[in-house]
C-alpha cells in the first residue's frame, strides 16, 4: 500500500470524507505540509474547530514532539486512525511496549495513543485489509459526531396553542 491507495480508499469507500492535503495555501503550519487529513464534512462546511481528522497520513516527524516513528526515513509515512476506547482497549493491553519506529505492525499511536489512536507505518496489503474496519470505524465516530450536533441545531416544531 502506498499514500496513494490509502488515499483513494478513505476518499472513495467512505461517504461525506473531505481529504486536506496540508500546504501554506491551506494556512496549515509549515512542519505539517504534505500531510493528509480526512474530515468527515460532507457539504464541506463545518467550521475550522469541528473540522476534526478522523485519519491522518503523516510523512515527516514533528519535531520534538512527534518523532518516535522516525519518519525522516526515506518513503516512510504513518497512518493514524482514531477509535473507540472500547477497540482501543481490546487491541492493546496497557503495559504493551512497541517499537514505533516498526513498519506494517498496527500499535497504539505514540503521542495521541491516549487518546485512542492507533496508528501503523508503511501498511501492506494485507494488514491494511485488516486495519479497514478501524477505519470505518473512525469515520462512524465522526458522522455521529457531526450528524449529532446538526440535529441538536435543528429547531422543533412548536405545539399550537391550545
Amino acid at each position: 500500500m502506498d499514500e496513494a491507495a490509502i488515499t483513494r480508499y478513505i476518499s472513495t469507500e467512505l461517504p461525506g470524507v473531505d481529504v486536506v492535503v496540508a500546504s501554506r495555501e491551506e494556512g496549515a503550519p509549515e512542519i505539517a505540509w504534505g500531510d493528509s487529513f480526512f474530515i468527515y464534512d460532507p457539504d464541506r462546511n463545518l467550521d475550522e474547530p469541528r473540522r476534526f481528522p478522523f485519519a491522518t497520513i503523516v510523512t515527516k516527524d514533528y519535531r520534538e514532539f512527534d518523532n518516535a516513528s522516525k519518519l525522516d526515513r526515506p518513503g516512510v509515512f504513518r497512518l493514524n486512525v482514531g477509535v473507540s476506547k472500547q477497540t482501543f482497549a481490546k487491541l492493546f493491553g496497557a503495559e504493551d511496549e512497541h517499537d514505533f519506529a516498526a513498519l506494517d505492525r498496527l500499535m497504539p499511536h505514540p503521542v495521541y495513543g491516549r487518546n485512542h489512536f492507533v496508528c501503523v507505518l508503511n501498511p501492506r496489503d494485507t494488514t491494511f485489509e485488516s486495519i479497514k474496519p478501524l477505519i470505518n470505524e473512525a469515520h462512524a465516530i465522526a458522522v455521529g459526531r457531526v450528524e449529532g450536533r446538526k440535529s441538536k441545531k435543528r429547531p422543533t416544531a412548536k405545539k399550537p396553542p391550545t
